[in-house]
């Protein structure tokens, strides 16, 4: 197949007639639908470096159509690491100007507010970052695009950047992915910054369930900084009721359980419903246990009637992954600190044989719930 593809490069450009450039493009989008099609294709670095070109045509559907082209490309991990790999500058084919990297076009795009291919841009970007090991070389080339990360955030909090009618909602996952890495996780909790304050409200998006869950997932992924947890935790931040709104019914507490309840969380109306998706239920779950690590910490949560809130959700959850980890939430908060026995979990060690213990435990808990 890739003799034949080859011979396509030279209509995949944006000097290239347009009748041959998109039928050229449109076969190329078919193959690119198929494994075999993305396997040939990251084969020819000319085609790839052509693509990434092509979100620059001036023709909207051919530029939209190599996008398509892209986001099925790099949906692939191999895909995707070829595609940050391939040098615009060496390979780009002959007598053609060399296009940025695949991030810089990505954010060109994601950054003009007149782009029709912004959210297709987005979900590149999402893919891009996807891969546990490619996920530093997508921060290193976003630091190196002059973009920051601080622009990154305005344009995903602001409303209606995009004049086109993008929604930018696949920078959520974007900003999940990368949160993945220390560095990322250390800009969006600077205390000076106020960046997880502004991403908080975004938990109960409901217009869409990728923008709610890649916030969601942020704030899972900033939880695992320990030394950050009492600051998450107190006033100035206050995570907790953020993380826990979401996991609530419409359930009605006697005045006890409701004054120790966070304010946000007191008297919720009748047409209250719990997040509806089994994987954000699972990531805040697992972002409340990360918060307990410690003992001040989980004293706190405990006084905030934490407690009632996970027994209801438990009755309701029929998730078996979102009731095995609300089931391990509870196992820490009902025991008492002296059954505990430890000041901070996340400093016990536990020996390799018990984690498969452990992991075992939950698989058999999993089939028979």
């Amino acid at each position: 197949m890739s003799d034949p593809l080859k011979e396509l490069i030279k209509f995949v450009q944006i000097g290239a007639r347009l009748d041959l450039k998109v039928a050229a493009v449109e076969h190329i989008l078919g193959l690119t639908g198929t494994e075999d099609g993305i396997k040939v294709i990251i084969d020819l670095s000319q085609l790839l470096v052509s693509l990434i070109s092509l979100l620059d045509d001036q023709n909207l559907p051919v530029a939209k159509d190599a996008s398509l082209c892209l986001i099925n490309i790099s949906a692939n991990e191999k895909g995707a690491t070829v595609l940050l790999d391939v040098d615009v500058n060496k390979d780009c084919p002959p007598l053609q100007t060399p296009p940025e990297n695949i991030v810089n076009q990505t954010l060109k795009h994601i950054f003009n507010p007149e782009s029709s291919l912004a959210d297709q841009c987005c979900m590149i970007l999402s893919n891009l970052s996807r891969p546990s090991h490619l996920i530093q070389k997508v921060v290193d080339l976003t630091e190196k695009s002059g973009k920051t990360f601080d622009e990154i955030i305005n344009i995903f909090t602001k409303k209606q950047y995009n004049r086109k009618g993008a929604k930018l909602n696949y920078l959520g996952p974007v900003l999940s992915n990368l949160s993945q890495s220390h560095q990322v996780r250390m800009y969006i909790l600077d205390k000076d910054k106020c960046v997880i304050q502004r991403l908080l409200p975004f938990t109960e998006y409901a217009d869409s369930v990728v923008r709610r869950g890649g916030i969601v997932g942020t704030l899972k992924n900033c939880c695992f900084e320990t030394d950050f947890h009492e600051w998450l935790l107190s006033e100035e931040v206050d995570v907790l009721p953020r993380l826990l709104l979401p996991l609530a019914g419409n359930e009605e507490f006697d005045e006890e359980d409701n004054d120790k309840l966070p304010l946000e969380l007191q008297y919720l109306p009748e047409n209250k419903v719990r997040e509806d998706d089994p994987d954000i239920r699972c990531i805040l779950l697992e972002a409340i246990t990360q918060l307990v690590a410690k003992r001040p910490n989980r004293e706190f949560i405990r006084d905030k009637n934490t407690y009632v809130i996970l027994r209801e959700l438990h009755k309701w959850e029929k998730d078996k992954k979102a009731l095995a980890a609300c089931e391990n939430l509870v196992d820490i908060l009902i025991r008492t600190e002296e059954e505990i026995g430890e000041e901070n979990l996340k400093e016990v060690d536990v020996p390799h044989h018990l984690h498969e213990d452990f992991k075992k435990m939950d698989e058999e808990r999993l089939k028979d719930s």
